[in-house]
């Protein structure tokens, strides 16, 4: 069975400007619906809101539960048009489909969420037809929080919301207000107030984000077996990046690697 975290090929995200008679399956890189103009088709799901999404991940699994959860329209009011693995998809299946919503993982091959803001900020800026990034994540790091917000998302929500609130969640984005789960707030308010910029970890900074991921999991007590199901990766895939990340900081075990991440307030 291969890893679910690998991502899809990246001429897949072409297929969204292809013809409406593809037989892609659910678990290919593309649009996923109509990608006529909001609030069409039948029913009154969703008490007669509309709203088009574009879902943004690098596991597919994920994506899979998602559609799954928010995707039936005609109760949610929630039409997924597209969905991406990776930036160079993203960017692609956003601009041609230009959802009013798009769910964004944080960490991406390619850049991460950060880097698909950047390159969408023309379109957040349409005054016409804004597309609003609400961020959907494992990591409820402070760093990560504060970077897609400064990218310019509206919200960030963790990926133990339910799908009720997710579907709010995203109605919300849609209207222009701010979302965020609880404590993540306090993040965003406390980075915005101060004028000084972040101090630089330059061991932090050695790490990948998949390395930060497994460490503050380790950190806060997981086994391995639960971040492999957490992380939608395999033990022996979490036992690497456990290797690299004891490697690159110079420490022995995982209960020295709790101390150093306690001390610099990851967990």
């Amino acid at each position: 069975m291969s890893d679910p975290t690998e991502a899809t090929g990246p001429t897949e995200a072409t297929r969204v400007t292809e013809s409406t008679e593809s037989t892609e399956s659910a678990e290919e890189i593309g649009t996923t619906g109509a990608a006529g103009a909001a609030g069409t088709g039948a029913g009154d799901g969703g008490r007669g809101r509309r709203v088009r999404v574009v879902l943004v991940d690098d596991h597919r699994m994920f994506r899979t539960g998602v559609q799954a959860e928010i995707g039936r329209t005609e109760e949610t009011g929630v039409e997924v048009v597209g969905e991406a693995a990776d930036v160079d998809q993203a960017v692609t299946v956003i601009t041609a489909t230009r959802p009013e919503v798009v769910l964004l993982d944080v960490h991406l091959p390619g850049g991460g969420g950060v880097e698909v803001l950047r390159r969408c900020a023309g379109l957040t800026g349409d005054a016409e037809q804004p597309v609003r990034f609400l961020a959907l994540s494992v990591s409820d790091a402070a760093e990560d929080v504060i970077g897609v917000i400064r990218g310019g998302a509206r919200g960030y929500v963790t990926k133990t919301i339910t799908g009720t609130d997710l579907v709010d969640s995203i109605f919300r984005v849609q209207e222009g207000d701010a979302v965020f789960s609880p404590r993540l707030a306090g993040f965003v308010l406390d980075a915005f107030a101060s004028t000084d910029a972040p101090p630089v970890d330059e061991d932090l900074d050695r790490l990948t984000q998949r390395e930060r991921e497994v460490l503050r999991l380790i950190a806060r007590g997981y086994a391995y077996k639960e971040i492999a199901r957490q992380l939608y990766i395999s033990v022996k895939t979490v036992e690497s990046h456990v290797s690299a990340v004891l490697r690159k900081l110079q420490l022995s075990n995982r209960h020295e690697l709790t101390r150093w991440a306690t001390a610099r307030r990851l967990v």
